[in-house]
Order: structure tokens, then sequence, then C-alpha cells
């Protein structure tokens, strides 16, 4: 099974909000779509689900058409599309067991799901699967937040969707239990081989959970990748910002390396001519001066580890460096910067 997006346009009123969007999920498979507030991830999510009607391209399911821009508009409910919404939508006055079978009694259901018995099996099977079989009496309410999400989950495959949408499913947990509950919804989805997109504007959490991730800029995919591809080699200065923090020097290409004000630097692709090369807080090191180049002006203590910002004396450039928290760095040391390459190289 897999789901096809192909140049795909969709606008509110006169607005274009998503502009030719090319994406394809494999059976599976986890894709996040990451992107800032206002860049069409939500859009893109509703029409995948048939919330918001297409101006341009094809959205298909199992080979089956679910959009066509003019042509084909599946409703919701028969397109075999599970929905986890952002605080799981869960309905505080049936039970738990009951909420799981809501989306077996309406909607898409595969024919073996059809017969009551199998239903209950089916949902005996989710509560099984989440990791809380006895929780079927009980009412949304009475369970803590990890829980509800979970059985946000176990209601949205129950049906044996295709794929499993998630509008930042995360976004009102507390940050503690926010990883464990990402990974644990990430394992959950993988046990039931179910293809789901993730939306989010946590870089964390897309490059921590999926497989691939799409970056989304300004309505149009910028970069489609594996999440370290996306992190290490983004195609624009754009998505290399959006994905972390990032630092551009200008350097000039000698081949396999670049020289820089920080010195020579390896590249992870042929460098020629004038640039920029692209460093993350993690590749610098700091160490006692061999130079005057960079002053401290800051040290942030954030626990197992220092956040210090540079300053280079004559440039003004300043960069952000992770440190070991033992190591201690007084506003106004003079310090020296290494890197630790290869890094990533834009030319022009």
């Amino acid at each position: 099974m897999s789901t096809m997006i192909s140049d795909l346009v969709a606008s509110y009123g006169s607005t274009t909000v998503l502009h030719g969007i090319d994406l394809d999920l494999g059976d599976g498979e986890m894709l996040a779509v990451l992107g800032p507030s206002g860049c069409g991830k939500t859009t893109l999510l509703r029409s995948i689900a048939g919330l918001h009607r297409i101006d341009a391209g094809r959205i298909t399911s199992d080979g089956r058409d679910l959009s066509v821009a003019g042509r084909v508009q599946v409703p919701p409910e028969k397109r075999g599309i599970g929905l986890m919404p952002q605080e799981g939508g869960l309905f505080p006055h049936l039970t738990v067991r009951r909420n799981i079978e809501f989306g077996l009694r309406t909607g898409f259901v595969r024919p073996y799901l059809s017969g009551r018995a199998e239903r209950s099996r089916r949902v005996d099977e989710m509560l099984e699967l989440v990791g809380l079989p006895d929780a079927g009496a009980v009412r949304p309410s009475e369970l803590s937040g990890g829980q509800q999400q979970r059985i946000a989950l176990a209601r949205a495959l129950a049906p044996a969707p295709s794929v499993v949408l998630m509008d930042e499913p995360f976004a009102a947990l507390d940050a503690g239990l926010r990883t464990s509950i990402r990974q644990d919804v990430r394992e959950l989805l993988k046990a039931s081989k179910t293809a789901s997109i993730l939306v989010t504007h946590d870089r964390a959490e897309a490059l921590g959970t999926a497989d691939r991730v799409a970056v989304l800029l300004g309505g149009r995919c910028a970069q489609v990748d594996t999440p370290r591809q996306v992190y290490e080699r983004p195609t624009t200065p754009a998505v290399a910002r959006f994905v972390g923090d990032a630092y551009f020097v200008d350097a000039v290409g000698h081949g396999d390396y670049v020289e820089t004000i920080l010195g020579r630097i390896e590249t992870t692709t042929r460098a020629t001519g004038d640039g920029q090369v692209l460093l993350r807080p993690e590749q610098l090191v700091v160490s006692d001066p061999e130079d005057d180049a960079f002053v401290v002006e800051h040290e942030f203590f954030t626990g197992p580890e220092s956040s210090v910002t540079l300053r280079h004396s004559d440039t003004g450039l300043r960069l952000r460096v992770i440190a070991r928290a033992s190591d201690r760095f007084a506003p106004g040391t003079v310090v020296t910067v290494s890197v630790t390459g290869p890094v990533h190289w834009f030319a022009g």
C-alpha cells in the first residue's frame, strides 16, 4: 500500500497556500511534514483527509484516486484514512472501548471488520497494542494525557487505514512526556505496519521520529529526505536555518576542502570558487587560545552541557558552541575555535 500526492495546489479564496506539492509515502513509512506556522502543513493534511478541495493535482492511496482536481472527491469517511488530531479528539461521554468502536461503526471499514464479533475482537487487539488492555470500561478523563494519546491512536488504527494523519499530536503534552510518547507512537505504528504522516513545527520531533522529513516553506516542499540528510546536507540555507542552529562562514573552495577564517576545513562535496560553509554548534570545538580570534560573550548553563556564545574579534561573526558543563567560560575569555568536519558547502 502507498499514498501519492502529485502536483497538489490548494487555496483559500484567492490565496494559494500550497504550490505544486509532490510527496510519496511507502508501506509502513513515517513521513514528517516540518514547517513554520502558516506554511500550509494543516492544509496539506486536510487535503489528504478530504476536508479541503484541491485546486490542482491528484491524491491516490492503494492505487485508488481520492482527489483529482475538478473530477474526483472521495468523502473523508470513505477514504480509509485515520486521523489523530492535536488533542486526541476523544469523546468524553463515551468509554474508551466505545471511543475505539466509533471508528469501526462509521465511515470506511475493511470487510473483515464489518461484523459485531470482529469489531469487538479488533477493539481488544487495539487496546492490547497500545498497552492498555484493561482500560476499555473507563472514560477518557480518567486517563493521563499520554494514555489518552494512545487511545486516540488506537481509534485511528482500528479500521485498518492505509495511512494515519497526525496533526501536532504531542503539542499539548509536557516536554518530558512528549519525548517518550512520540517514540511509543512510532513503535506502535511500526508494529501495526501502518504508514503515517506527522505534521509538526518541532524540528527535534521531526528529525527524531520520522523515516523521512518533508520541509515545507512558503507552501512549497523545499526538501524531502532522511532526517540526517536534511540536517547535514540541506538543499538551501533556508532549510539549514529551519532544521537547526546554522552559521554561514565565507569560504574559498579547493576541491575537497575550503579555506575560511577558521582555517582549512574538509567539505562533504566538491567545493570550488567562492561560497559559504554551514556550521552547526556541535561541530565547533573551543580550546586554549592560539590567537585572539574569538572572545566569549555569554555562557548559558543548561544541565549536562553549556551553550557558549562567541564573537570573532575582527569580523564580528557570532557563533554558539556546545561545551561540557564542567568547562567554564567567563565573559571576555579569549579562545580558539576549530571545526570538526566535514562541513556542507553552498556555492556562490
